[in-house]
């Protein structure tokens, strides 16, 4: 971690120090504009400078579907990290020792495979270019680094207790269902719920993750409807964009009875969120981890 010297940071007392052309009687709104955004960048190179790294070695990297990693990290030997997770829907940053720019991650596994084993998985997507596709390539016993979790994770008690919202639809894109896995894995009463929908989005069937967790997912009250932007002809279920697949089907018995949980590309969550809240649905009840 590198430490910002104040030496290079400090502002002179001499006016042309400051501001290289302050002879020019630049308007005094400019100049304070200036300042503003000097002393705002020294703030947050200064903030920056606090983050905690912990390093920590992969326990393995795997393929999960097409561009999508499965990522085990193991953290047994860094308490303040083990304890940090403790909600569904948590993220951390990531960096390698030698790239310093990180990644924000969210944790796929529930919390309570961290206190049983020691360890964080994450479902990656490796983007060309990217810190992800560096961890991709990446193999068991190569270090990386980590901070604490980080966010608050979906708010379960805003659409808690079961008996009182019958109704939970999840939404999901892509790798926007690693927290979502760690949602159900976790446990909220779904088998309480009469109906509970996740509504997953992937182009086809080959970049769909967690489909060897359907059945057990399902097990647990959650019906799994898998939605292909881009099908083969074999396929036979829904198509197009998880939203356009909801507005179809939607069913909304009860709004004041309804709650949600979206995590995955902008434009669905906004769609989504949009269509939910026109039918009644409270806003205060569409949970999101960010």
């Amino acid at each position: 971690m590198s430490n910002i010297s104040l030496s290079h940071t400090s502002v002179s007392l001499t006016p042309h120090l400051r501001f290289p052309h302050a002879h020019r009687k630049y308007p005094m709104s400019i100049i304070r504009h200036l300042k503003r955004r000097r002393f705002t960048s020294i703030a947050a190179a200064l903030r920056q400078d606090t983050t905690v790294w912990t390093p920590a070695p992969l326990s393995s990297v795997h393929p999960a579907a097409d561009s999508l990693f499965h990522v085990t990290i193991d953290v047994s030997d860094s308490p303040d990290i083990l304890s940090s997770h403790s909600s569904a829907g948590q993220y951390l940053q990531l960096r390698l020792p030698d790239f310093a720019k990180p990644s924000f991650l969210a944790i796929a596994s529930p919390p309570s495979l961290a206190a049983a084993r020691g360890e964080f998985e994450f479902l990656v997507k490796s983007v060309p270019g990217s810190t992800a596709e560096l961890l991709c390539g990446l193999k068991k016993g190569d270090v990386v680094e980590l901070t604490p979790a980080m966010g608050r994770g979906f708010d379960i008690d805003r659409i808690s207790p079961p008996e009182d919202y019958h109704t939970v639809l999840i939404f999901a894109t892509g790798s926007g269902i690693s927290p979502i896995r760690s949602l159900i894995e976790s446990g909220f009463s779904a088998d309480k719920r009469s109906d509970v929908r996740l509504y997953y989005g992937a182009r086809n069937l080959q970049r769909m993750a967690y489909q060897d967790r359907f059945k057990d997912w399902e097990s647990t009250g959650v019906k799994i409807v898998p939605v292909l932007s881009q099908p083969d002809n074999s396929w036979t279920g829904e198509t197009g964009y998880v939203q356009a697949a909801f507005a179809r089907a939607k069913k909304i018995y009860s709004p004041q009875s309804t709650g949600a949980v979206l995590c995955g590309q902008g434009q669905m969550t906004e769609e989504v969120t949009s269509i939910l809240v026109t039918d009644g649905v409270s806003s205060e009840k569409i949970l999101k981890n960010f």
